[in-house]
């Protein structure tokens, strides 16, 4: 009874501590991710949360685990394991792990058991599976890398799971986190996206800021490092790393533009850079596996099929741009806008395609999350009249009755042919209907 008392004691005085920090660090409650776990608690299904290192996962977690402890659960009934710390996975074995958790579980309540990730334990599908075959047993996982889920614990838990995907901060969040009121209609939108894009969306690297850009970059360094030595080249074991960063810098380089691993051998080849495209080929794979980039598939409006090549890449933070391709933003500034549209569009929950037409193109062509067609059409301004054409007349071309949308950075936008053209960055902020 005793051993019993002093276990839940330790148990609750290690949440207590790691909420404390939580709060310490002013990370915001994200609501949208935190409101989707709750809708599956206590589900008969495997919650599992993915994303780049450090976007927050780990922290949602957290959240969640205290909304649990609020809601009449006991800390006795939450077990939380972080498997980047070596001491919860150096000589164990999944089953060592497994055991371990079954001897502390509640057999007369429901048990909350957090594995945050995951993929740093050898055989994890095994660990995940037998707690989920157990009665009692609630499970969320978290990992960052998207083959998580297309090897053996898809096959094992087949329409037993439910992936939340988790972005880094939107410009709404980043905001919030800097303690601005995005309802000020005197904000000077533009200097604040400008921060946004120049420093990190990252939680940890936007509690940085008040130490300096160096701070941020060391950051973001240390972390793309991290993601390129410990989840790509020693995972695939790749050692020709020069050939592996100049794909990824030239991916970097080439935001918002249709690119094919044929298309990046043959450029790096020019540059006396000799990488054959089966290679290129892998190698973005492994990018996007790792969540570093985002692929968009080409679709033609027209003949309303998806299309299988010239993919465009899209960067899951800009900040990173300083660590891949330097910190310039004003010569591609309307890429960057574009990026962060389609992260915003992804966020919303929506599917997203590059929309080709026979003389043009529409950046997105999207479904919404009710399964409606919506286009979108983004440039930084219009202000030229050569540019207002460029904008508008793929959009016109498109003779459906599908929402089209316009945004630029146009203060006092102006509609035209039914195509609505919106200020970006109110767009960026509008609440989700």
């Amino acid at each position: 009874m005793i051993k019993d008392k002093l276990a839940e004691l330790v148990n609750f005085a290690s949440f207590a501590n790691s909420y404390y920090l939580c709060r310490m660090k002013n990370l915001i409650e994200r609501k949208e991710y935190l409101d989707k776990l709750l809708s599956y608690k206590d589900k008969d299904i495997i919650k599992v949360v993915t994303g780049l290192r450090r976007s927050g996962k780990s922290t949602l977690l957290e959240l969640f685990r205290n909304r649990l402890l609020k809601n009449s659960v006991m800390p006795e009934q939450t077990q939380f394991y972080n498997f980047e710390l070596p001491e919860n996975y150096l000589n164990k074995s999944w089953e060592t792990l497994y055991f371990e958790i079954k001897s502390k579980l509640q057999t007369s309540k429901p048990n909350y058991i957090f594995l945050d990730e995951i993929q740093n334990i050898a055989d994890f599908e095994k660990l995940v599976d037998g707690l989920y075959a157990s009665g009692n047993i609630d499970v969320y996982i978290t990992g960052s890398n998207a083959n998580l889920l297309s090897g053996e614990l898809a096959t094992l838990l087949s329409g037993r799971y439910i992936e939340i995907s988790i972005l880094p901060f939107s410009f709404a969040e980043y905001l919030e986190v800097r303690g601005i009121d995005a309802s000020n209609k005197y904000l000077n939108y533009e200097a604040l996206f400008y921060d946004f894009v120049n420093e990190t969306s990252l939680p940890k690297g936007v509690e940085l800021r008040e130490e300096g850009f160096d701070k941020i970059y060391e950051y973001l360094e240390a972390l793309y490092t991290t993601i390129i030595e410990k989840d790509i080249t020693q995972r695939y074991k790749i050692y020709d790393k020069r050939a592996f960063g100049n794909v990824a810098k030239f991916v970097a380089s080439n935001i918002g533009n249709s690119i094919s691993p044929n298309s990046i051998s043959k450029a790096l080849k020019a540059d006396n850079q000799t990488v054959h495209r089966d290679t290129v080929e892998k190698f973005i794979e492994y990018l996007l596996e790792s969540f570093v980039f985002y692929c968009v598939n080409r679709f033609d409006i027209k003949g309303k099929k998806q299309l299988a090549t010239m993919e465009k890449y899209y960067l899951v933070d800009a900040g990173l741009l300083n660590v891949l391709v330097g910190r310039d933003r004003t010569s591609d500034r309307g890429h960057i806008l574009e990026n962060i549209v389609y992260l915003e569009l992804l966020r919303r929950g929506y599917k997203i395609w590059t929309g080709t037409l026979r003389n043009g193109e529409i950046d997105f062509t999207v479904k919404n999350r009710n399964g409606e067609v919506e286009y979108y059409q983004v440039s930084w301004e219009i202000s030229n009249p050569d540019t207002e054409e460029r904008e508008f007349t793929p959009l016109e071309t498109v003779k459906d009755n599908y929402p089209k949308y316009l945004l630029s950075t146009e203060s006092f936008p102006q509609s035209r042919a039914g195509i609505i053209h919106k200020n970006v960055f109110e767009w960026l902020l509008e609440k989700e209907k």
